[in-house]
């Protein structure tokens, strides 16, 4: 059980429970009923309390979160952890793992692992991903081991993602505003198409080498495939990416996308948390390969702090004739 312990101060006198922990401290109405539900599940100095009673200077609140989670197989795959403490879990994915269980994946999942390493420690937490990737998309995975975590991070938590395109792109920076659906009902493959939703996403040139480009990205709407499907639809698949246009990589087997770093505010301090993920062995040995080798300093590229200001790439880009120039959109 997860314990979080609050010491009033004067500036707080008088505010009821509830206003405190939903107000301040980011608490959901959600979790407060059920915490209203244990017998102690909210404390005030030791002894129960209710939502609607004042706080004093000087009291100590006691948050007891409960615990519960549903059977899961468990998986012993080594999977690095980047960073954990009480709240949250950082992994890093490793190729062919899905996050979750589906009709073709019971074993072998993320959620596994985490179910495995819960028995190891003796927690018992249901997984809580605040960010997914595709099954062959490697990277940062950060999970909420709690209720509380889950909705203090709920849309909170940045990511920065690498891939290797094909081709150059026309800008060293621009945003691609393409909209997304399904390319039939049920099918997982995506296409643009004017009547899809709003996808909005934003890249950066780290480095280009033979007859490729290192990009960083950061997606401003959070589509299924949407670095997969713009790049696709521009002309500049992913590396690997044969589901969308790219050229077979028989070193990779996949496409070469990497969710490089993570950032979010601390669970109870609000500090911001940065976490990189390093990429799997044969994704760096491709951009060695394609004379881009990886630089530790790519995760910190900066982000447009007005993205509406960049170019923008609205239709497919002239085809690259490898000669060095870029390609015009």
């Amino acid at each position: 059980m997860r314990t979080i312990r609050y010491t009033i101060g004067e500036e707080d006198r008088g505010r009821t429970v509830e206003q405190f922990l939903r107000g301040k401290q980011g608490f959901s109405g959600r979790v407060l009923i059920s915490l209203k539900k244990l017998p102690r599940g909210l404390l005030l100095n030791g002894e129960h309390i209710r939502t609607v009673d004042p706080l004093a200077p000087g009291d100590v609140l006691e948050v007891n979160l409960p615990e519960g989670a549903k059977g899961m197989p468990l998986c012993h795959i080594p999977v690095p952890i980047l960073l954990e403490d009480e709240d949250v879990i950082v992994y890093n994915k490793p190729p062919g793992m899905p996050c979750h269980q589906s009709g073709g994946h019971i074993y072998g999942t993320l959620a596994s692992v985490y179910a495995a390493h819960c028995a190891e420690t003796g927690e018992v937490t249901p997984f809580r991903p605040l960010n997914r990737l595709d099954k062959d998309t490697t990277g940062a995975v950060v999970a909420a081991k709690n209720q509380f975590a889950a909705g203090k991070l709920w849309k909170a938590v940045k990511k920065r993602y690498f891939a290797l395109a094909q081709g150059r792109m026309p800008f060293p920076t621009g945003l691609i505003d393409l909209p997304i659906q399904r390319e039939r009902p049920l099918e997982m493959r995506r296409i643009v198409t004017p009547e899809g939703q709003q996808a909005v996403t934003e890249y950066h040139v780290l480095a280009e080498g033979e007859g490729v480009s290192l990009l960083g990205f950061v997606l401003h709407t959070g589509r299924t495939h949407q670095i997969r499907v713009h790049l696709s639809y521009l002309g500049r698949p992913l590396a690997g990416d044969v589901f969308y246009g790219g050229r077979e990589e028989p070193s990779l087997g996949r496409q070469a996308l990497h969710c490089g770093w993570v950032g979010f505010p601390h669970v109870l301090t609000g500090e911001p948390v940065e976490v990189e993920a390093p990429p799997p062995e044969d994704f760096l040995a491709l951009l060695a390969e394609r004379g881009v080798p990886w630089r530790r300093d790519y995760t910190s590229f900066h982000p447009a702090p007005d993205p509406s200001v960049l170019p923008k790439l609205l239709r497919p880009l002239e085809p690259d004739g490898g000669d060095g120039s870029p390609a015009r959109p």
